[in-house]
């Protein structure tokens, strides 16, 4: 049965305190650094709107051995654009095959789906992958790079 707060030393107790003291100081801090640094980092599109937003969190990702997803993200970007055979193959080669270089965390049904595709291309064939690889970053990546050494950087150099 739990005896609550009371059976804790004094001393454990003060010292509760005083972390939640600075806890809620960085917290604060945070939040106007947040503020502060206008809109650049307030979510992901944002983020990966602006160079100096990509270079910060690609840093970041590399940092985590995870640059790979932002990488495809941006391959695909540029097929979407000018789709080719040879940027999917080299999308395909570098990112989704199952011992590519930089492999990225699909899902088989999607990798097998792409493989499907590959002899008849248009310029949303990487849609699909490349959403999955962006919701990961989002919900995975991005939370993490916003409470970075990297993301802190940034936001004083701002």
């Amino acid at each position: 049965m739990c005896k609550g707060l009371s059976s804790l030393p004094s001393s454990c107790l003060e010292k509760a305190k005083e972390m939640r003291v600075k806890l809620s100081h960085l917290a604060d801090a945070h939040h106007k650094h947040k503020v502060h640094d206008g809109k650049a980092f307030q979510d992901m599109e944002t983020l990966l709107s602006t160079k100096s937003g990509l270079q910060v969190f690609r840093g970041f990702l590399r940092s985590e051995f995870s640059e790979e997803n932002l990488e495809f993200w941006l391959a695909c970007e540029d097929y979407r654009v000018s789709p080719s055979k040879t940027k999917a193959s080299s999308i395909y080669g570098q990112f989704i095959n199952t011992d590519a270089p930089q492999e990225v965390n699909l899902d088989a049904e999607t990798r097998e789906s792409l493989l499907a595709v590959m002899d008849s291309l248009c310029a949303d064939t990487f849609d699909k992958a490349q959403q999955r690889i962006y919701n990961l970053m989002a919900k995975d990546s991005f939370p993490r790079f916003l409470r970075s050494a990297h993301c802190m950087e940034a936001i004083k150099e701002f």
